[in-house]
């Protein structure tokens, strides 16, 4: 008789054991099931790193004139070597731009172009400065403080997007600049065509245009 309440004591502590242990099994997989209900979250982080480029390089740069940029990302002139370096060293090596970059050194705004923070420059390119009479030119790139009126005409404070570039800016030279168009079309000043637009440098937002701006005197 002993023995038989012995064995029914010792199922019944046994039972006892195994719900509990139910119980704990049952409660970890509710704590599990709560703790896994940020990955959704979490996940979708983590994606986002990668959907990121997708939505910045939308129209990166456009226009018929970045065909002529170089595209080996070693190149000093690409768009990818431009990206890393402030905008008068990144215009340097870009082969469309060496007038300017002559221009530039000719003025002595190298460094000031180089330290702005955030800026938009209206580059011309070589043909656009070889629409100006030779001797006007020359007349121009003798005279230090006319020349760098004339090419702080072409720099607005801000880095403007494609978006925010049409309409009326205010440029380091004092005067103001109009640009009128959207999408990929753009012209600047009333005559100067936007031929590679958005182009991107440490620390300016570039767009290169066919015709070189002259402030009103």
């Amino acid at each position: 008789m002993r023995a038989t309440k012995l064995t029914a004591l010792a199922a019944a502590t046994v039972f006892a054991i195994s719900l509990t242990a139910c119980g704990s099994d049952s409660g970890d997989n509710g704590a599990d099931t709560g703790s896994a209900a940020p990955m959704p979250t979490t996940a979708a982080t983590s994606m986002a790193p990668s959907m990121t480029p997708s939505m910045t390089t939308d129209m990166v740069n456009f226009g018929p004139g970045c065909a002529a940029v170089p595209t080996d990302p070693t190149d000093a002139g690409s768009f990818e070597a431009m990206g890393k370096v402030p905008v008068a060293t990144a215009a340097s090596g870009n082969p469309l731009l060496s007038t300017l970059v002559t221009a530039v050194k000719k003025a002595g705004l190298v460094d000031s172009l180089n330290s702005a923070d955030g800026i938009t420059v209206f580059a011309p390119t070589n043909d656009a400065f070889g629409k100006i009479p030779k001797v006007d030119l020359d007349k121009v790139l003798a005279d230090k403080k006319a020349l760098a009126g004339v090419l702080t005409y072409h720099v607005v404070p801000g880095k403007l997007t494609p978006a925010d570039l049409a309409g009326t800016h205010k440029t380091l030279q004092g005067g103001e600049v109009t640009v009128t168009g959207s999408g990929e079309s753009f012209k600047v000043g009333g005559t100067a065509s936007v031929v590679c637009g958005n182009v991107q440098t440490a620390n300016a937002t570039v767009y290169i245009i066919d015709s070189v701006l002259m402030p009103k005197s």
